[in-house]
């Protein structure tokens, strides 16, 4: 028996508008005549959605081009004032809010820094403060921006750990490795006062805001399947295939590597994480007797490694960043790593066989084309022939802000997937009693 087709006239009328704004989001200013063989859709439906669009002011005109013996054909685009979205990207040293435009141009951004300790680590992700620190910041960049706060398509969020969505709590994090146990971080995002009720939040891991950036704007593009990795002061990655098109986050970083090794902080042996994180990369060079400045955060910290273990280009090999001799300590260190992170590679190889592997996060663009060479090399050495001979491994290209953009495209891609329409989001749950944080803050 035939399933019964329940689309609708509404459906079909969204899903067209969707086909449109995508098609110039990514390609335009286009014209009517170039939009119809674009999307597939006729002319006539080309004509009736750019009319409701340009009624609505989500599209705009762009100028004009000539046609073939014709009249000159008008340009379209999608309007960048119409609508506006938050990227927040919750990283190891400070909080960043980023405020787009509809074209994903910035309009706005705050950043607050994290409480730090020895090395300038954070001394602990208090959910509370960083949960304030995320209003703080969208208050701040829809100030500046003279925007009225229902002016907002929606906010992202990537942020450490595995998200559980769910119909009472909304998005909860659970993040062994910064003591958050089930924190319900978009209610205690959605207090009165704040955002309207009706604006989304997307709320979801760090490492899959990034590959979803990758994938639209960067490297990754055009790739049917794909692997980016997030190599900061722990590691991370998302997979994107021809069955995930948004990309799944995964906890890469605890793959384990060594039986009984290294403890992560995590809490369990042997992750990569423990091996291949910025924060265990320092911890061991100073293991080893490497000096790293004092009372400095971990970006400061891995710039004085690499200008001791690896001389600028061009000058002599044998010599350090200041001249002086270079630091073997730091450059084993760095070699010992290398490998770690190959062989981790190596099995996203073997496990997902991806045309392309993208490294981004600070650390892994810090760490640069110098680096990858080496773990490339092991990664490739590693892996089963079959999948690594069709693999590319490269550097990601959109630098540290591609957390919040990733970010602020959940919200965009919400928007477009709606035809453009803006619905109203559900109730936020009622505050229910008891809920702690793993750091025992408790919410009234």
């Amino acid at each position: 028996m035939a399933a019964h087709n329940s689309r609708t006239v509404r459906d079909l009328r969204r899903e067209n508008r969707t086909a449109v704004l995508r098609r110039l989001f990514f390609d335009g200013p286009m014209s009517r005549f170039s939009l119809a063989p674009a999307t597939g859709l006729s002319s006539g439906s080309i004509s009736n959605v750019v009319t409701e669009l340009l009624a609505e002011g989500l599209v705009e005109e762009a100028g004009s081009v000539d046609s073939d013996g014709g009249r000159p054909r008008t340009l379209l685009r999608i309007a960048p004032r119409s609508g506006h979205m938050i990227g927040v990207d919750v990283g190891e040293t400070r909080v960043r809010v980023e405020l787009f435009d509809l074209s994903l141009a910035e309009q706005g951004r705050a950043e607050r820094p994290l409480p730090t300790r020895g090395t300038g680590r954070p001394d602990r992700y208090d959910s509370e403060l960083i949960a304030g620190h995320i209003r703080d910041g969208i208050a701040e960049v829809v100030q500046v921006a003279g925007l009225a706060p229902a002016q907002i398509l929606g906010v992202g969020i990537g942020t450490p750990g595995i998200i559980e969505h769910s119909e009472e709590e909304g998005a909860v994090v659970h993040c062994t490795p910064i003591g958050w146990e089930a924190v319900p971080l978009e209610r205690m995002l959605r207090r009165p006062g704040h955002l309207p009720q009706q604006v989304p939040y997307f709320i979801e891991n760090g490492a899959k805001t990034l590959g979803q950036a990758e994938m639209w704007f960067g490297a990754g593009r055009g790739a049917r399947s794909a692997v980016v990795v997030l190599f900061g002061s722990g590691v991370g990655a998302c997979v994107v295939t021809d069955d995930v098109e948004h990309g799944r986050a995964v906890e890469w970083g605890h793959l384990t590597v060594r039986v009984r090794g290294r403890r992560c902080r995590c809490g369990a042996l042997g992750c990569l994480e423990a091996y291949a994180g910025a924060e265990a990369l320092l911890e061991r060079w100073q293991e080893a007797g490497g000096q790293p400045p004092p009372d400095t955060d971990e970006e400061t910290a891995l710039t004085a490694m690499l200008a001791g273990a690896y001389p600028p280009d061009g000058a002599n090999p044998t010599a350090g960043a200041d001249g002086g001799a270079p630091d073997p300590v730091a450059a084993a260190v760095l070699a010992e790593t290398a490998e770690y992170l190959g062989a981790g590679l190596s099995d996203l190889i073997n496990l997902f066989q991806p045309e392309r592997i993208l490294v981004g996060g600070w650390a892994g663009l810090q760490l640069g084309s110098r680096f990858l060479e080496s773990v490339r090399r092991h990664a490739l050495s590693y892996a089963l022939p079959y999948p690594s001979g069709r693999v590319g491994i490269d550097l990601g290209a959109l630098g540290p802000d591609a957390v919040t953009v990733g970010a602020a495209t959940l919200p965009l891609a919400d928007f477009f997937a709606r035809g453009g329409r803006r619905l109203p989001a559900p109730p936020a749950p009622e505050p229910s009693p008891g809920w702690r944080t793993s750091l025992g803050t408790r919410l009234v």
